[in-house]
């Protein structure tokens, strides 16, 4: 086997095994098991990153396996999964820590951790994926590995939260499976970046058509896509790293990053305006976007908040998506990380300050900010960047989807965006004034070190890490190798295409 072939295989394995190693630890073993998990977490990170350089020097890295008659089992990485292989690869590093520190003491972490290194194996395969078999796979296999953690707390509403996300995600399966036979019947076996589409879009156009349809609403089920958002405010009940990994790396993340791919890599900008995919996708995007602020405003119960502005928030990608300009796609493919970044950081202070001191919802967040200081800093940041306040990473986005909106003649969209950042600033200042200005129970004059006491380095790092990366990734937006310089290099790649 080539180097060039073992590296994504490589990346797969290093969550992979530590999965199956996890999985036979006795309970007990806690030393082990966090070295375990430590050690394929920065394996991964480091291998992602040989790989972003290798791609952006030109080399092909790919590993394939007969599978089916015709069909193999292919890992690539080429352009578009550049992103979503090192936001993966670094928040399941930091998501790691924290869930580490969260769960100290509970029950069952072994197959916690066991289910956790599978999810993020699934996360990768649908990352590397070189075809549509690959792809769906190993979007399946995400499916089966977040139920058990889901359901983790193992009380009736867990189940209840389990039930409804496995319902929802199987439907999905079925509809993303039905475009993809149909397609293989059509078109044979069609892999990523290989021409084959448009020789049948003159004959074809209306059996493509449907078929994009078909494969969108598979897709949009875990992208949390209005109507078909249901599950996600339910999977809540899930414990906070959980929560961290379903919005910013792994369930939703996924869906979304399967509509880029089959919008940019497998139809390809070209064959899906002629056939006039955009522009709906790019509406269906806009409504997901201001149904979720609103549902979000309505919210008391944090992590539901979060939960609907996660809704909204992801839509951002698809939106870029619709969007027939390359600053459009530029956003839109930047959001990947962006909103990667500020939301795992959101999901980790919901859990500091459920964990710290029991604050669940936002109107008991008076006076939280002086009782637990840098929690609550770090969630301001990614509020703020949420809300597109510069120098933020969001603002970022928000600001080429804005100009990206221009360039595709789509001006509408600049509107929807405005909303959007209003409702995103109704609903998260409050929070933060609430937070830092409300009297609340702390004393003006907090204990020194009293948070250091209540939340160990293992809860504290991880969002004081991913809340400077907000601020990084805003300020140096225009440095080689930034999420938006490398959104840049991929956007103007695929609309040459």
């Amino acid at each position: 086997m080539t180097a060039t072939a073992a590296l994504p295989l490589a990346l797969l394995l290093t969550s992979l095994v530590p999965a199956l190693v996890i999985f036979a630890l006795p309970e007990e073993r806690e030393g082990t098991r966090t070295t375990v998990n430590m050690v394929g977490a920065i394996a991964k990170v480091v291998l992602s990153g040989m790989l972003v350089v290798g791609v952006l020097e030109g080399q092909v890295y790919e590993w394939r396996m007969p599978l089916l008659p015709g069909a193999d089992l292919i890992l690539r990485v080429d352009s578009i999964p550049l992103l979503f292989v090192s936001l993966s690869a670094v928040l399941w590093l930091t998501t790691t820590v924290y869930a580490i520190g969260y769960l100290e003491g509970d029950a069952h972490r072994s197959r916690f951790f066991g289910f956790f290194s599978l999810c993020v194996t699934a996360t990768i395969g649908i990352a590397l994926a070189g075809n549509l078999l690959t792809f769906l796979l190993f979007y399946e296999l995400l499916t089966v590995a977040t139920y058990p953690l889901v359901v983790h707390r193992g009380d009736a509403a867990a189940i209840a939260g389990g039930r409804s996300y496995l319902l929802y995600a199987v439907t999905g399966g079925a509809v993303l499976l039905a475009g993809i036979v149909w397609l293989h019947a059509l078109a044979g076996p069609v892999a990523f970046l290989e021409p084959g589409l448009d020789d049948l879009a003159l004959g074809q156009g209306p059996a493509l058509t449907a078929i994009f349809a078909l494969l969108i609403a598979g897709l949009a089920v875990k992208a949390a896509v209005v109507p078909l958002h249901g599950w996600l405010p339910q999977a809540m009940v899930a414990p906070a790293p959980v929560s961290a990994l379903l919005h910013a790396v792994a369930v939703v993340k996924a869906g979304a990053y399967g509509i880029v791919r089959i919008t940019y890599d497998l139809y390809g900008q070209a064959l899906a305006t002629s056939l006039g995919l955009l522009t709906p996708l790019a509406v269906l995007a806009a409504i997901t976007i201001v149904y979720g602020s609103l549902r979000a405003l309505a919210e008391d119960d944090l992590k539901k908040r979060l939960a609907f502005s996660t809704v909204s928030q992801l839509s951002y990608i698809i939106l870029g998506v619709g969007l027939a300009s390359v600053t459009g796609a530029t956003g839109g493919l930047a959001h990947l990380v962006h909103q990667g970044i500020q939301k795992v950081t959101l999901f980790y202070c919901a859990g500091n300050f459920a964990k710290a001191i029991g604050v669940k919802r936002v109107s008991e967040m008076d006076g939280v900010g002086r009782r637990l200081p840098v929690t609550t800093a770090t969630f301001t940041v990614a509020a703020l960047g949420m809300i597109g306040i510069p120098p933020t990473a969001g603002f970022v986005t928000k600001w080429h989807l804005g100009l990206g909106s221009l360039d595709a003649g789509q001006g509408w969209v600049l509107a929807v965006l405005v909303a959007s950042s209003l409702l995103n600033a109704a609903y998260f200042l409050p929070a933060i004034a609430r937070a830092w200005f409300a009297p609340g129970e702390a004393p003006r004059q907090p204990e020194l070190g009293a948070e250091r006491r209540a939340l160990s380095w293992w809860l504290l790092a991880p969002p004081v890490a991913t809340a400077a990366s907000v601020l990084v990734f805003g300020l140096l937006a225009g440095m080689p190798l930034s999420p938006l310089s490398l959104a840049a290099l991929i956007a103007e790649e695929v609309l040459a295409r």
